[in-house]
This record gives C-alpha cells, structure tokens and sequence, in this order.
C-alpha cells in the first residue's frame, strides 16, 4: 500500500524585497501626510472645502448617484424610470476635468464671449416666462452715474405720499413690539425710469432718495399691519462706498457691516430681506393679473456658503406661496456662485437670508409697492405657519 504525499507551495522572501516593501510604505504615509498638509494650508479661495465638495457632486444626477448605489445593491435602481440608462463616465469625467458640460454651451461660452456670463447662474425652480434669457441682470454704472442727483417726477412724488397704507385695526397676532424682519439694500440706489424726468437707458436709473429703500419701506409698513415687528434699513450705501474709495463691487461688503451691527443690537431678528430691482426690461419684470399690473420678483441665493441649503429652502417656500396666490408673479429662484460673482450676498449671516429682486428698470413704484403688499401676505402667512409649528 502506498503511503500518503504531502503536497504544498514555498514562499520565498529575501531582504531586498522586504526592505523594498517597508520603504514604500513608509513614503507612502509620509506623502499622504504632505498632500494633507498642503491641501489644509492652502488660502480659502483654493483648498478643499464643504463648498468645493458640493461643485463636485453637482455634475452627479439624481439618477447617476441611485445607479452609483445600485453597483452595491441593485434593489435601489427599481425606482428609476423604465427609459433611464446608467450614466456615461466619461462625460462625467470629462466636465469635472475641464469645468465643461458638453450639455450646456453656457459653461463654454461663458468664457469666450464678453457679457454671456450675465446668464450664468443656476434656475433652482423656473417661474413663469423664466430661462437663461430672462436671468436677472446686475448692471453697475460708473460710479459718476450712480451718484449723480437726478431729477424725480413730482407727479410720482405726490401719488406715493397719496399712497401711504392706511391704518387698520391691530392685527389678531402680534411679535409685541419685537422686531424680527429686518430689511436692507445693497443697492440702495437702483430706481426706476418710469419716476425720473431726466433718464431713459437702464444705467441711468439711479437716485439719492427716489429709489428701491422706498420698496423696502412700504413692504416694512405692510408686514407691521399683519403684526409683524420690522426694521428697515436706509443707509446709503452708494455714499459709503465714495466715502470709502470703495469699487461698486463692495457693496455687499458695506452692507454687512450694517446688518451685522443690527443682528448684534438685537438678538429677535429671525428673517434677512436685501430688496434689489432687476436691469432687466418690463416685458421680463412684469405681470397682469386680474387687470392689474404688478412688478415681478426673483428670488436669488447665494451657493458659496454654509447656509445655502436652507435659504434656498427658504426661497423656494416664499415662491411656491406667492406663485399659488398671485400665478406669474414670481419668477422663480436662481442660484448664484463661483467666480465672476459675490455668490455669499451676506446671507452666510443668516439660515433665513433671501435677496429679492422686485422689478426691473421700467417698473413704476405704483407696481411695486403692489408686490410689496403680496410678498408682505405670503410672508406673513410663513411667518404665522411656522410659530405655529414652534409652539406646539
């Protein structure tokens, strides 16, 4: 009978090869630790951040991210639709190598033609009429222009004082006398030709007095009639900056100088509104509804920022509201960011932060007072819902 073998494998190993092995590994972490270090002690404009990290995943779809989980377990892709298809990585690889969506010519153009970075910008929710065409449209003048004193219509000077609201009864609710809106404008010298005697091109819409703080003052007074306590901010912030020397640019800059002043003086303020009017023409800024006409809005969000998600909520809520009350009345929502723009407009401050568009260049103050009324309601209505919510 024959005796059982033993069969088996030999490992050979020498010291040229564990000292090979040994050597890697410790260039290996000492590497790691100096790219870590790097990437950390990098100015902020260049480091990794929460914000660089949400630009990589915005060229992720919905779609792709559930077939990205799918790989793992592909129960998950059961809820996508019959006609989608996994995504193609190399377009994916290829945008996040070149900053290129192959589709959306903007990302393309937007560096070779000057001026189409004015439609740049992201449409969070589309209203009414609202694309890439019809993006609002921030159009500094020289610095000459906006300071000089033009004339205003008497006519229109007369009709706003006529126009004052009229005094009510105290509302069923109250903040009891606790200011908890507060409203600014970066821009506080953005006007309206319809009320100059002496303008006629959009960068000419510019005044010391007769301009979009008037907006901000009678959207004040109509939150105060609902019961709502509001600060209004008139500082002249075109004055600030020629005091200062300071370029148009940092506007937003003095503006939050002023709103963190006020957010120290009074710890009760909930709610940051910085009122603009669009360079945008009247056939963009404008509705008719039920035979009247109104200035439309355009919610705007800044996305470089730790709070961007919950302003953005916040924007999209004030437009669903205003949209199911008065349809066509706002615009939409646009998200702002990257170079070439401000992309923070102070609104880092504050998780409840929105600037707000309210017309354009042809508007008259008749019709934006009368957004103004609108916005007060549905912002209100938000206000009132959500203490609601808070006290029970």
């Amino acid at each position: 009978m024959r005796g059982g073998r033993y069969s088996g494998f030999t490992v050979t190993l020498n010291r040229t090869s564990l000292k090979r092995v040994a050597v890697l590994c410790i260039v290996g972490i000492m590497a790691l630790f100096i790219i870590t270090g790097m990437l950390t002690s990098l100015e902020p404009g260049y480091n990794l951040s929460s914000s660089s990290i949400h630009e990589w995943t915005t060229h992720l779809s919905g779609e792709a991210l559930v077939y990205l989980i799918g790989t793992e377990n592909p129960y998950f892709t059961q809820v996508l639709p019959e006609d989608s298809s996994p995504p193609k990585l190399s377009a994916i690889a290829f945008e996040m190598a070149t900053s290129i969506n192959p589709d959306d010519p903007r990302s393309l153009l937007g560096r070779e033609l000057p001026g189409f970075a004015l439609y740049d910008g992201k449409i969070i929710v589309a209203g009414e009429g609202t694309d890439y065409t019809t993006m609002p449209i921030e159009s500094p003048p020289p610095m000459e222009v906006m300071m000089a004193e033009r004339e205003a219509s008497m006519e229109s000077l007369e009709k706003l004082d006529k126009q004052a609201p009229e005094e009510k009864v105290t509302p069923p609710m109250t903040t009891e006398g606790r200011k908890v809106v507060y409203i600014t404008h970066s821009h506080n010298r953005e006007s309206f030709l319809p009320e100059l005697t002496d303008a006629t091109k959009p960068n000419e819409a510019w005044h010391s007095k007769v301009n979009i703080t008037l907006v901000g003052e009678r959207l004040g007074q109509e939150l105060e009639k609902r019961g709502i306590g509001t600060e209004v901010d008139k500082t002249d912030i075109g004055a600030m900056l020629t005091e200062r020397g300071w370029q148009y640019g940092k506007s937003y800059a003095a503006s939050r100088e002023v709103v963190k002043s006020a957010m120290g003086a009074n710890e009760d303020l909930k709610f940051f509104f910085d009122l603009h009017r669009d360079a945008q023409r009247r056939d963009v800024t404008t509705v008719t509804i039920n035979g009247v006409t109104y200035a439309k809005t355009f919610f705007v969000i800044g996305e470089d920022h730790k709070n961007y998600e919950q302003n953005s909520k916040l924007a999209k809520q004030l437009h669903d509201a205003l949209d199911k009350k008065y349809p066509g009345l706002s615009r939409g929502v646009v998200a702002k960011g990257g170079a070439g723009t401000n992309g923070i407009f102070n609104q880092d401050l504050s998780p409840n932060s929105v600037l707000i568009e309210i017309g354009g260049v042809d508007n008259s103050l008749e019709e934006t007072f009368r957004t103004a009324e609108a916005l007060a309601e549905v912002i209100s209505d938000f206000y009132w819902e959500a203490e609601k919510v808070n006290s029970e």
